[in-house]
């Protein structure tokens, strides 16, 4: 994979590529930042946030749903005004959003965690009909949140346990049973992270601390990996105007000085042209009674 921004995330995250505008969108959570580089035009933005942030999902041309710290939130692109959605642990000043995803029912799956990765701090909800229910709990590092391109399933991975999670999916996109172990990468020293579904219903894993995305098939085979020049691949996504372009944020976090030396393109993000056949996300549907 080649570099695609070389603006340096603390924590790159929550990578989305929006289908109508053709512009890339992703967060330095630590930073607090969003930025966004359009490749036909090279425009790019980067535009200061008051609270960390960690995901997105598009709900038309001009608007994000942004998950922040303690809340979701509107955001307009023209205008830059923020609109108040629902809280999120508003009043748990240990944890903050982390990874998050829209899914194929316009609903939005989010994850929080512990700022210092406090064991077991996380939960997972759904935002979907103008409210927020909880999804699963105890999880310390929630990432990986993605879902089936068939609607019959859903994924989460706990970074620090090292699992990979799948969950069967009701027509209304709500659990309906346990979630089973999917990928169980305990005894092989790998951290799954960020992932992403392509239009075959193969998923695409960011390995923090590997420096790299690994395909897994939807019976649970590791495939290919592709390769970046940053430790810390964080979140991958497909874009481009066929969706054949795989890009990935990643991270400085925890990387010493001689770390650094050794991969000074950490914390930018990535891109690889024809990785394989992706597809657009879904947008994120306002409830007639959200603002």
């Amino acid at each position: 994979m080649e570099i695609f921004d070389a603006r340096i995330c603390a924590l790159g995250e929550g990578v989305l590529w929006h289908p109508l505008r053709e512009e890339l969108f992703w967060f330095d959570i630590i930073g607090r930042r969003l930025l966004s580089h359009h490749p036909a035009s090279g425009h790019t933005r980067a535009v200061p946030l008051t609270e960390m942030c960690s995901a997105a999902a598009w709900i038309d041309r001009d608007r994000l749903l942004i998950a922040s710290e303690t809340g979701l939130w509107t955001y307009d692109l023209t205008t830059g005004v923020f609109g108040h959605l629902a809280d999120l642990e508003k009043d748990n000043q240990v944890t903050r959003s982390n990874d998050g995803r829209a899914d194929p029912w316009g609903g939005f799956w989010i994850g929080t965690m512990g700022k210092q990765a406090e064991p077991h701090a996380g939960t997972i909800y759904r935002h979907y009909g103008g409210a927020l229910r909880k999804i699963a709990d105890g999880i310390s590092i929630p990432n990986a949140l993605c879902f089936d391109a068939a609607r019959g399933c859903g994924y989460f991975a706990d970074t620090h346990a090292q699992l990979l999670f799948r969950v069967a999916l009701d027509e209304a996109g709500w659990p309906s049973e346990a979630p089973e172990v999917f990928v169980d990468f305990s005894h092989t020293g790998l951290r799954p992270d960020g992932a992403v579904t392509d239009a075959a219903g193969n998923l695409w894993l960011a390995l923090w601390g590997e420096g790299a995305v690994i395909e897994i098939s939807p019976d649970g085979k590791l495939g290919a990996r592709h390769e970046l020049a940053a430790p810390h691949s964080t979140c991958p996504a497909f874009g481009g105007p066929d969706f054949t372009t795989l890009y990935c944020t990643s991270a400085t976090q925890g990387l010493g000085r001689e770390a650094l030396a050794e991969a000074p393109h950490s914390g930018a993000v990535f891109a690889e042209l024809g990785a394989g056949q992706g597809r657009a996300e879904p947008a994120f549907i306002l409830d007639t009674g959200d603002a």
